[in-house]
């Protein structure tokens, strides 16, 4: 482990990260840090600060090994060494995860005003939900709290995750998420979800999220939804609008229905497509919505906003595609081999996402654009580029503007109308299954020159 110096701060070593500073501040970090039990630690190379920006960039510079992510973080000095692997885990593992959740909480938020395009329908914040599985190191541990996916043809080749986020979906911001074990479904993390939702906010949900009690908790904390719901509910009809939906309720049972109890209103929006080229063509699709007057949201309006809830998988690609790539001995993956670390890689990854996110609202607001228009992948390759400048040659405020201005050029052409059915183009391996004989074999007992044996 490396020695230990008296009076060392976090950035005064780790110099090259000081361009995070305009996001994420050293005196919140140092703040957190305290209030887990973290702090007062005597300064040295691998303190719960350093190690705290070290996983942070770990967000960040998602391609290298944590030991090259120490050699990014810090300019050369003759004579010092990086810290071994070994060290550098060891420091993670005394960290934990809890500094790394709490700084989650106290930095990301969501990042709209008013004066940031796309981000509201009709003065409510358009917010989505959705969820994700996330490949983790095949490790026994790792295996035993997540689980392994089952499927048709067997068990899957890897532990996974399932993460359940909140996004602001006019910036992209993965302002809240839960996580747990394959075991626990979407509906389950979804309910402690529910309280982080800004109250007065458009809530997009697909199919598999709606109950009568999350819509009951979620009208009584203030949030209007705008949910896909399954072709075969009944939705008795109370009164038609003009524009072709209409209002109706909902029920917590059979009976209750037919009893007419505890019903809430709810308006229903039923269509379908003509056109032949697009997924979906010809079946009845089904919103509903707690916005009950057609004047104030009429339904070809609602119907198109809906679509913004692909600004969720944009999101989830942003992360699993660009911010996570495939390293060269792995798929993409996190890197954590315990449940600890896989919790502290996961606030670490977000921490980063929003970084990059931050930085595109601040770019997108100071040249008016919506910040869908520009390039996620693009600002995170010039954020990475960058930061290893940062008060070499411009100060740090210099710095900051410079770096925003290089990112408000990278505009993205204007969608194009298009179709993306959901089919895989890989074709199934001719190989047995690895299962679980496979992966700790026991220890070779004889050198391969001594199991030869000559045919005569």
């Amino acid at each position: 482990m490396a020695e230990c110096q008296e009076d060392v701060t976090a950035l005064s070593v780790l110099d090259r990260l000081n361009g995070l500073r305009e996001v994420i501040s050293p005196e919140l970090v140092r703040q957190v840090l305290v209030a887990c039990g973290r702090g007062g630690q005597r300064a040295c190379g691998l303190s719960h600060e350093v190690m705290t920006w070290i996983v942070l960039a770990m967000g960040i510079l998602t391609e290298l090994p944590i030991r090259q992510v120490h050699k990014h973080s810090r300019f050369l000095r003759p004579g010092e060494k990086t810290p071994g692997r070994s060290a550098l885990c060891e420091g993670r593992k005394r960290l934990g995860p809890r500094p790394l959740k709490d700084l989650f909480d106290r930095v990301v938020r969501p990042l709209a005003t008013q004066r940031t395009r796309g981000c509201y329908y009709r003065g409510r914040l358009m917010v989505g939900i959705d969820g994700t599985q996330i490949d983790l190191p095949d490790t026994e541990r790792n295996a035993r709290f997540f689980g392994y996916p089952q499927g048709g043809r067997g068990q899957g080749a890897f532990p996974q995750v399932r993460k359940l986020t909140l996004v602001e979906l006019g910036t992209h911001v993965e302002f809240a998420f839960n996580f747990g074990p394959l075991s626990q479904g979407e509906q389950t993390l979804a309910a402690r979800l529910h309280k982080k939702l800004p109250k007065g906010c458009l809530l997009f949900q697909d199919k598999n999220f709606f109950s009568y009690e999350s819509w009951k908790r979620l009208r009584k904390q203030g949030v209007h939804i705008l949910a896909r719901v399954k072709k075969n509910l009944v939705f008795p009809v109370l009164k038609t609008f003009a524009d072709g939906s209409f209002l109706s309720k909902i029920y917590k049972t059979t009976y209750e229905r037919e009893k007419d109890r505890n019903g809430i209103f709810v308006r229903v929006l039923r269509y379908t497509l003509d056109d032949p080229q697009r997924v979906g063509h010809g079946e009845v699709h089904l919103l509903i919505t707690s916005l009950l007057s057609p004047r104030h949201a009429p339904a070809e309006e609602l119907i198109s906003a809906y679509h913004e809830r692909w600004e969720h998988e944009l999101t989830i690609d942003e992360q699993k595609t660009h911010q996570d790539p495939k390293r060269a001995t792995k798929p993409a993956m996190l890197r954590s081999q315990s449940p600890r670390n896989v919790v502290q890689e996961l606030y670490a990854l977000s921490i980063g996402h929003f970084v990059v996110r931050a930085l595109m609202h601040e770019a997108a607001l100071q040249t008016d654009v919506d910040p869908d228009r520009l390039s996620f992948t693009g600002a995170f390759q010039i954020l990475k580029a960058r930061l290893p400048e940062c008060g070499t040659r411009l100060p740090l405020r210099d710095w900051y503007t410079a770096l925003l201005w290089e990112i408000s050029q990278e505009k993205l052409p204007p969608r194009r109308n298009r179709i993306n059915p959901r089919v895989i183009k890989q074709k199934i391996k001719k190989w047995p299954q690895k299962r679980a004989e496979h992966r700790h074999p026991p220890p070779l007992t004889k050198a391969f020159q001594d199991s030869v044996v000559m045919i005569p």
